[in-house]
């Protein structure tokens, strides 16, 4: 935005007070204005025996002057955001209202500054949004018609090594749509939680169980075509007391625990290690998670657009050897889902790699 501190308001007063700076105080004075002008005119004519229509004339010509000030001064920053509120209208979001006054005007400016913002921000964000998914889309599409193509030309066999390849793609496309279904439900709010008391144990043995499957596989689909899927990577779980329990939606937190998990190995380095553990919370049920990795971990800068959307990170070789680097929605789902429970998740600090810290409510606590 165009102009400094100096151009911005200070809270507004209550509704019966009036800004000295307001245009209302502004019109107000210039009525005061006109009348002391007039009255003085009158004053003098009575002492100098002035003739009355010299008098008026003067009066009219005086307050005219002074009338044609006051309106320029309102008038010029409505054609400053008319203009800017056309370019708007356009599809430019770069002009901004200078905010160089401290009345109604002034606010009015610093409302259409922060609405550009906002449209600019957003339309920033659908060009991201068309890109990558465009980007993610081409990819396992030109794999897989390749592969079909040289079935159908004869050039290879449709051997079972062949279709596993084809496998892979088509399985890059399913988790392309079924990550752009989470995202529309999470923009729409369509997604109620059923919560439930659960052992954290035993649920969180089962999504590293699945997650080691589901990396085998991947890893099994993609060595018939010579590519590389992380499976080198060990995962520890971690809970404490082994009886811990907690009170939330077990499908929402599988989500947000397979997808901290995915996110850190990509990032973690040859045979690292991805360690998930648990804590009792500070209410009943509640309940604290940690995901640690050792990669190259994330810049303080960065932390802040750890969970935007298609955000991928600024680090080199950001997603491991060989990772095909994901959507970069698997973060903000997991916030998504977090926030759905009223809790908090965040990028804590760690003395080696990236530690995201995840604090979930569990059960109110109860009036003493």
């Amino acid at each position: 935005m165009s102009g400094g501190p100096a151009g911005r308001r200070g809270p507004r007063e209550p509704w019966g007070g009036v800004s000295p700076f307001s245009i209302k105080t502004k019109l107000g004075a210039l009525v005061v204005i006109a009348v002391l002008i007039t009255t003085g005119l009158m004053m003098i004519a009575m002492r100098t025996a002035t003739e009355l229509r010299f008098i008026t004339v003067f009066s009219m010509i005086a307050t005219l002057l002074i009338t044609q000030f006051v309106a320029h001064s309102l008038t010029a920053p409505l054609d400053d955001m008319n203009a800017v509120a056309r370019s708007i209208s356009h599809g430019d979001y770069t002009r901004r209202v200078r905010e160089n006054r401290r009345d109604e005007l002034g606010d009015l400016a610093q409302t259409i500054n922060r609405m550009a913002d906002d449209l600019e921000a957003q339309e920033r964000q659908r060009k991201e949004l068309v890109a990558n998914v465009s980007h993610e889309l081409r990819t396992p599409i030109a794999g897989l018609r390749a592969v079909l193509e040289n079935i159908v030309d004869g050039v290879t066999q449709a051997d079972p090594e062949t279709m596993r390849t084809a496998l892979k793609q088509t399985e890059r496309l399913g988790r392309l749509v079924e990550t752009l279904l989470d995202l529309s439900r999470l923009d729409n709010g369509v997604v109620p939680l059923k919560k439930r008391r659960f052992e954290v144990w035993p649920y969180l043995s089962g999504v590293l169980k699945e997650a080691n499957m589901v990396a085998t596989a991947r890893a099994g689909i993609a060595s018939g075509s010579g590519s590389h899927t992380r499976n080198d990577v060990h995962l520890h779980l971690d809970v404490t007391p082994p009886e811990l329990t907690a009170h939330a939606d077990p499908e929402r937190i599988h989500q947000v625990v397979a997808n901290l998990i995915d996110n850190a190995v990509k990032h973690s380095p040859p045979h690292g290690r991805v360690t998930v553990k648990a804590r009792r919370g500070a209410l009943p049920e509640s309940l604290e998670l940690e995901v640690l990795d050792e990669g190259p971990g994330i810049p303080r800068s960065e932390w802040h657009r750890v969970f935007e959307r298609f955000n991928r990170g600024q680090v080199p070789r950001p997603h491991g050897p060989g990772s095909d680097g994901g959507t970069g929605l698997g973060l903000a789902i997991a916030r998504w889902a977090v926030d759905l429970h009223g809790g908090r998740i965040g990028v804590a600090e760690s003395e080696r790699g990236c530690r995201i810290l995840v604090t979930l409510p569990g059960l109110p606590s109860l009036p003493s």
